[in-house]
């Protein structure tokens, strides 16, 4: 027992004096109990996965004006993901069905060129077919019907933006009423109280702010998925463009033969 009392007192100096020559070779640095408290929360909330944090913010925040922002949010990513598929499955390889339409064109004519168009997905085959189906009136009446027929197909990308664009204005609009009502509600304990106490002040703030929180997170949200939608199809319109004008190019050829 002597012995693993000298061992343990041993290895206790030799660790303090290991301890004391690095103190030594390292600046001591001192502590306030501000920067232990901000390492506290940052450690808390580094150990905490991001959808529990904000799960746990949503049940904070109360269920009246939380459950809105959460259908706001739910029911614009509905229409977002709609749309994204939609102009996903709209994209086709548009150089190589421009030179099929021309090659069928050339070789078959147009009642070849009409099937092969009938039978391709997407806005460019749709206006390609809308042109060609009126090559008996003339090339006038292919243009009017590339350039009518084009903005009928951008209707139909476009589609649903308008309700993503009123859940991103509805979303922040419900999260302040919700940070307003939650004001006057702690505005009301006080006088209910006759005193300020910083509990009451601080818990009422604390439920109206996470209102407006969580309505920017979801106009945030929103607003990624409503621009990345819109470069979508300005590519596609962009492209609905050129290929018409290929298109009237391509039948002023085939009608000079």
């Amino acid at each position: 027992m002597k012995k693993l009392f000298l061992v343990l007192a041993a290895a206790t100096l030799s660790f303090g004096a290991a301890y004391a020559q690095d103190a030594n070779e390292a600046p001591v640095q001192d502590v306030t109990v501000e920067q232990v408290v901000e390492a506290e929360a940052a450690e808390e909330l580094a150990g905490e996965p991001m959808h529990f944090a904000l799960m746990k913010k949503f049940l904070e925040g109360g269920w009246e004006w939380m459950l809105p922002v959460l259908v706001c949010l739910v029911l614009g990513l509905a229409i977002a993901i709609e749309r994204i598929l939609y102009l996903t499955f709209a994209q086709i390889n548009t150089k190589k069905f421009v030179g099929e339409v021309e090659k069928v064109l050339n070789e078959q004519g147009v009642e070849a060129a009409l099937e092969l168009c009938r039978n391709t997905r997407g806005p460019i085959a749709s206006i390609y077919y809308q042109g060609l189906l009126r090559y008996d009136q003339g090339l006038e009446a292919v243009e009017k019907a590339v350039v009518s027929y084009g903005s009928v197909q951008q209707g139909h990308l476009e589609s649903g933006l308008s309700w993503i664009s009123l859940f991103i204005a509805l979303s922040p609009s419900l999260g302040f009423m919700g940070t307003v009502v939650g004001m006057i509600q702690a505005f009301d304990d006080i006088q209910a109280q006759a005193t300020i106490s910083p509990a009451v002040v601080a818990g009422g703030i604390k439920v109206a702010l996470l209102t407006t929180l969580m309505g920017l997170i979801a106009a945030v949200i929103l607003q990624i998925f409503f621009n990345y939608i819109l470069s979508k199809i300005e590519g596609l319109v962009v492209k609905m463009e050129d290929t018409s004008i290929t298109l009237v190019d391509m039948l002023t050829a085939y009608n000079k033969r």
